[in-house]
């Protein structure tokens, strides 16, 4: 197995002592049977084994998934003082949990699995969350992969509560002081996009007097902190109508901002690629312009569709950016790279006839640190037009 990475594929595993069931503790050694790690085994996965020790015996139980949790919130203490109620408080591998996202929102904690290995276990998970972190309530959300076969075995549905009492409406968090309100039970990843906040930060300093256009809106994030920001107007543009009235939502909940009353905010349902022509056919024009597309590329047979796809998102935003204006576009594709957005970016504007000087790129937040190659999946361009 590779040094310090968290994952044995099936094919690099020499032999096996019995044939294993989902969430059993794997004991791994060398050819020298010397122990080096213990893991998550998950049979039914390529990855076959998520290394949760290295090194001698280790109980794995209530007490080591405590001390791996309180590791992880003392990382994330100083987010408070932010003004932030909302933030990943153990990022899965990076933190010594593989395949185990815990979220938190107030008093909401939310754990999103990404294998069904850790089904076994969730007992000594909970009370270990309940231990460090003292939630109002656990919920529980499964990766499509994994969502029918863990709700066969244990019972459990992706969204279930399973623990303290159940959600009545939305809850509303802080981050940086703008209020915002998410859906844990339904709504995309944990709730919310937390991994953007800092480029939402970025995006809010750039922001002043300009008209923005926040594209893939989702609830409204980057438009709102523009709009905090001292945006004049911003457009959000959503496929999704009732992502759409959380942003409205969202701009209501913060009116006593000054800024974000000022902000003329409008709203455009319908696929992006159609709307981002239609804006360009109705002759408008933006000082700052957000693409934040959802993954594109999943599989690797995904990654040239992909390309072509940022390409030409690239070439529709450049036509409505104006003179001077900045541009900032996202992939949540583990398997785009910086450059590669880079290079479809500036291909896409070239051909709209328009030069993007490169400013910055940044990826994940700082409560999502990435520790191992596979899990950098986050990274944002910005530009500006010359």
């Amino acid at each position: 197995m590779r040094k310090e990475h968290p994952w044995l594929y099936a094919e690099s595993i020499r032999s096996q002592s019995r044939a294993g069931a989902s969430g059993d503790l794997a004991v791994i050694f060398d050819r020298n049977r010397k122990l080096l790690a213990l893991g998550l085994f998950d049979p039914d996965s390529p990855i076959r084994i998520r290394v949760l020790h290295r090194g001698g015996p280790r109980a794995i139980d209530r007490a080591f998934f405590a001390e791996r949790l309180r590791e992880a919130a003392a990382l994330r203490a100083h987010l408070a003082a932010e003004g932030t109620t909302a933030h990943r408080v153990a990022n899965g591998e990076s933190d010594g949990l593989p395949g185990l996202v815990v979220d938190r929102y107030e008093r909401t904690i939310v754990l999103k699995l990404y294998t069904a290995a850790w089904q076994p276990h969730l007992g000594e998970v909970l009370a270990a969350v309940d231990e460090v972190l003292a939630p109002e309530r656990v919920v529980l959300r499964l990766a499509r992969a994994i969502a029918a076969p863990f709700a066969e075995r244990s019972g459990k549905s992706d969204g279930d509560v399973l623990a303290g009492p159940a959600l009545d409406g939305p809850i509303v968090f802080r981050e940086r002081g703008l209020a915002l309100r998410c859906d844990p039970v339904r709504g995309q990843k944990t709730g919310f996009f937390l991994d953007q906040r800092e480029n939402r930060a970025r995006v809010a300093a750039l922001a002043r007097g300009k008209s923005v256009l926040d594209a893939f809106a989702y609830t409204g994030g980057f438009g709102l902190s523009a709009a905090r920001g001292g945006a004049a107007r911003v457009l959000s543009l959503d496929a999704s109508r009732i992502a759409l009235d959380e942003a409205h939502a969202n701009f209501a909940l913060n009116r006593a901002d000054t800024d974000v009353a000022r902000c003329a905010h409008e709203t455009a349902h319908g696929d992006a690629f159609d709307e981002l022509a239609r804006l360009r056919e109705a002759g408008r024009r933006f000082d700052l312009i957000v693409l934040d597309p959802p993954a594109l590329a999943r599989t690797k047979g995904d990654v040239a569709g992909a390309l072509h796809a940022y390409d030409r998102l690239a070439e529709l935003g450049a036509r409505l950016l104006a003179r001077g204006g900045d541009f900032v576009m996202a992939s949540c594709s583990a398997r785009i790279g910086a450059d590669d957005l880079a290079a479809a970016i500036h291909a896409g504007s070239a051909r709209a006839g328009r030069r993007l000087r490169e400013l910055e790129r940044t990826a994940h937040a700082c409560d999502h640190p990435v520790r191992f190659p596979e899990g950098a999946y986050l990274k944002c361009l910005f530009l500006r037009a010359d």
